[in-house]
């Protein structure tokens, strides 16, 4: 599996809600900010492999 690139679109209390942005996908995907990297804000772009989320230059 993966990886997957994502745009944070959104931070929402304790969720951050994401987007693929290596395909053209409408969906979004709803995440516990816990497992996200603590620095993630609004337009980062995260990286997804080996069940880790990291943040992309």
């Amino acid at each position: 599996m993966g990886p997957y690139t994502y745009l944070v679109l959104r931070i929402d209390g304790d969720y951050a809600v994401l987007q693929r942005t290596d395909i053209q996908e409408e969906d979004t995907l709803l995440v516990a900010r816990a497992l996200l990297p603590e620095e993630t804000s609004e337009g980062d772009h995260l990286l997804w492999e080996n069940l880790t989320y990291t943040l992309l230059p």
